[in-house]
């Protein structure tokens, strides 16, 4: 019953009482006023409380290679949660791990390697063990229509060909090293790029003939570049783990919105994009 359907009881029940004399009625007021004025606000809090509405913004550190399928799984948080807005910061993990620890505001961390989140937990800014929700593996990405006929990483050590490679501390590079490393390889790429959008940027603008990036990158560039499977990628598969920050501005959305990454729904979305399940 709301405070006004009180209120609304309450007066016949004076009128009745007042006949008794207004000792009475000044004492009834007395001992009920506060006790109802406190009922009524306690039932207004837990009211708020127990809604569960979520609100607020909520600020996502993730791989830039999950740009794609994370702005479409923020636009459905957003839909689901009226009142809610989520931030995402994408960039190399590596460089988001050391933003975290650094200090930087952040309710979500999704990186593209384990070892990138290590740096985080071992920081001891997690909240809760991260999950791995996704993987991933490489592709060469060539410029459109393959012109130079690459079919193979060794085709890549060609010295003719300007190849460029994610940095080794960033997880792209990390796996590409460790292909290379797997069929026996030698590279030395024409640049180290930061992220794997920056390699794949290269390729689109012409500025490479090709770049060892992930096939969620090949994909989502459509016609710009044209991607080639290697065996030597199933040797270095990246898993993507996300984890709930200690300090989360937001945690309330925050854990919500990492439950709607590891939804069905999220996994239909990720997988859409190129990504592997766990």
């Amino acid at each position: 019953m709301t405070r006004s359907a009180r209120r609304t009881h309450r007066i016949p029940r004076a009128a009745r009482v007042a006949g008794a004399g207004a000792a009475a009625l000044l004492a009834l007021s007395a001992c009920s006023s506060p006790s109802d004025a406190d009922t009524d606000s306690d039932s207004a809090g837990a009211s708020s409380s127990s809604s569960g509405k979520l609100s607020g913004q909520v600020t996502v550190f993730a791989a830039a290679s999950l740009k794609e399928s994370f702005t479409t799984l923020g636009e459905t948080f957003e839909k689901q949660h009226p009142g809610t807005e989520v931030t995402f910061n994408f960039a190399g993990s590596d460089t988001l791990a050391a933003s975290i620890t650094g200090g930087a505001p952040a309710d979500v961390f999704a990186s593209a390697s384990p070892k990138t989140m290590a740096t985080v937990t071992d920081a001891g800014v997690t909240a809760g063990t991260p999950a791995t929700f996704v993987r991933n593996q490489l592709e060469i990405a060539t410029l459109p229509g393959n012109p130079e006929h690459i079919s193979s990483l060794k085709d890549l050590t060609d010295s003719g060909l300007k190849v460029v490679l994610c940095d080794r501390t960033v997880p792209c590079g990390a796996a590409a090293r460790k292909a290379l490393d797997a069929g026996g390889l030698g590279l030395t790429p024409v640049s180290y790029e930061q992220d794997v959008k920056a390699a794949l940027t290269k390729v689109e603008l012409k500025e490479a003939d090709a770049a060892v990036v992930y096939k969620t990158d090949v994909k989502a560039a459509g016609g710009k570049v044209t991607g080639v499977d290697f065996p030597e990628s199933a040797k270095a598969v990246n898993d993507y783990p996300i984890t709930l920050l200690k300090d989360a501005p937001n945690a309330d959305a925050a854990r919500a919105f990492v439950e709607l990454v590891k939804s069905a729904e999220g996994q239909r979305v990720l997988t859409g994009a190129g990504f592997r399940t766990p």
